[in-house]
């Protein structure tokens, strides 16, 4: 079988992966990406994204306030008891739907050179210092970096017997576009028993509506509608928001088997970015910029091995692995922390009236869960 050589494969076409075949790509680096499904496409996705990656956005050339994100200054926080505590975010953020965003960043990486292949990987082998990918449609491939973006589950963390993928995990994500009175500036977050719903606008002026729960408590009823019924409407906001808006889905969009657990940066000598890398609770708002900023670190890492900067394939993988927990380890475990506190409900209760007695803690507590704005290389 012949095999097509590139400098790096991608596998995995989401925001991570995107952006760095962007930033490889605009260095004069050969990329390949490999991404199952074809552009445009929605995901189960909070669709808010931290402004700490706007610089680097702009440094691959995508605009999106330009596009049609909107632009998130605000924070509303309701409990399950119906209480309301609001804040400026410290940084603010954006509102972007994935089906517009992956597609715009799909389409600055074929014109950056990149090449974009649908197809799925079955199989990675690492041999004499080249990896060795093959794909489902018989496709063979051999790269000298291989970067892992494939999200938070996926087959290929089996095969290559990751720790995290042994574990259980109860949690089931939903999400579905409406239409209705929202304001554009702002991100609410409003909690229910065992879970937590995100609501903001994205570029068409669709509210994104994405809530996540724990799969035991959604399992004891007959269906989704039934399941927002009887626990999630007991929020008045969001019995409210329901009552108020009209859907823009046919159903509803859902993922299961989504996992906290810890994952490692560097697996047989892949680097991991995004969610393969690790996940954030989506309580703390920050899955996308985590993203994002993921494929910066390792794509200038990269750029240093590939131009012999970085001596040695070791070096290349300590220091991601470093920078990488410089950036994030802190942060998740802040969301781990949160999410506790939340799915405790005399806890959360307790945390909340706190908040609203001294209200200057909670931007201070959304500063733990993100990063300052990128540094451009």
């Amino acid at each position: 079988m012949s095999q097509t050589q590139t400098d790096c494969i991608i596998i995995g076409g989401g925001l991570a992966g995107l952006c760095a075949a962007i930033h490889l790509s605009k260095s004069g680096f050969g990329v390949i990406l490999i991404e199952k499904n074809s552009y445009p496409k929605h995901k189960v996705c909070g669709e808010y994204v931290s402004n700490e990656v706007l610089p680097y956005l702009n440094f691959l050339g995508v605009d999106v306030i330009r596009k049609g994100a909107k632009q998130i200054k605000k924070l509303e926080l309701t409990t399950t008891n119906n209480k309301v505590i609001s804040c400026d975010l410290p940084l603010g953020g954006f509102g972007m739907s994935r089906y517009a965003l992956d597609a715009i960043l799909a389409e600055k990486a074929a014109e950056s050179g990149a090449e974009i292949l649908n197809d799925t990987v079955k199989d990675i082998q690492f041999e004499n210092n080249i990896f060795l990918v093959e794909t489902k449609s018989g496709k063979s491939f051999n790269s000298k970096i291989t970067i892992g973006a494939f999200g938070k589950r996926s087959n290929l963390d089996i095969n290559l017997d990751r720790e995290f993928i042994k574990e259980k995990s109860p949690y089931l994500g939903v999400k579905i576009h409406v239409e209705g009175d929202f304001p554009e500036n702002l991100v609410a977050l409003h909690n229910f028993k065992g879970g937590y719903c995100g609501l903001s606008k994205v570029e068409t002026n669709a509210i994104n509506l994405c809530y996540i729960t724990n799969f035991k408590s959604f399992k004891k009823f007959k269906d989704i509608e039934e399941f927002q019924r009887e626990v999630m409407f007991k929020n008045k906001a969001l019995k409210e928001m329901f009552a108020q808006s009209q859907p823009l889905f046919e159903k509803p969009l859902t993922i299961s088997q989504i996992s906290f657990e810890t994952k490692k940066p560097v697996e047989n000598h892949i680097l991991m970015c995004g969610d393969s890398a690790g996940m954030i609770h989506p309580l703390c708002g920050n899955g996308m910029g985590m993203a994002i900023r993921s494929a910066g670190l390792a794509s200038n890492l990269i750029i240093d091995y590939l131009r012999g900067k970085i001596a040695s394939r070791k070096q290349l993988e300590s220091g991601y692995s470093i920078i990488w927990n410089s950036n994030f380890k802190k942060r998740l475990k802040m969301g781990h922390r949160i999410a506790a506190i939340f799915r405790n409900d005399v806890l959360a209760d307790l945390s909340l009236r706190i908040i609203k007695i001294c209200p200057w803690l909670l931007p201070k507590i959304i500063k733990r869960t993100h990063g300052k704005p990128m540094q451009i290389e």
